[in-house]
């Protein structure tokens, strides 16, 4: 191999290696358990888990855009030596701040059942 395809080979790696930190967000969970809920109202823990509904509707649809985005990426890394597996994302951040979301739901339903006096009927609107 000559020095000309050395440097390339080496320039390539180097540039997949450090595009590949920069493919994906970064995740940003909420806790379970928050300041302000030993002073939420019924109606507040309510609306909260409602909008942590449709939340984790979102984060659906982006983990499902995600997988196709990590297919295309494997995909076009096959026809380019490994060039677009650059572009898949690593990170997960829908998952874990999906799970987050659904954490924080549980507790909420807990404070709920144990402050108000009937269980909340959680349900995601389109």
């Amino acid at each position: 191999m000559d020095t000309l395809n050395k440097l390339f080979v080496t320039g390539t790696l180097v540039s997949l290696l450090a595009a590949g930190g920069c493919a994906g967000r970064d995740a940003h969970p909420v806790t379970a358990s928050q300041p302000q809920d030993s002073a939420s109202s019924c109606s507040a823990i309510q609306a909260e888990m409602q909008a942590n509904e449709k939340q984790i509707d979102k984060l659906d649809t982006e983990k499902g855009l995600k997988v196709a985005q990590n297919a295309a990426a494997v995909a076009a890394g096959l026809f380019t030596f490994g060039l677009g597996w650059a572009a898949m994302d690593f990170k997960g951040a829908a998952w874990e701040e999906q799970a987050a979301l659904e954490q924080r739901n549980q507790y909420l339903s807990s404070i709920y059942a144990d402050r108000c006096a009937t269980p909340p009927e959680v349900t995601a609107s389109s």
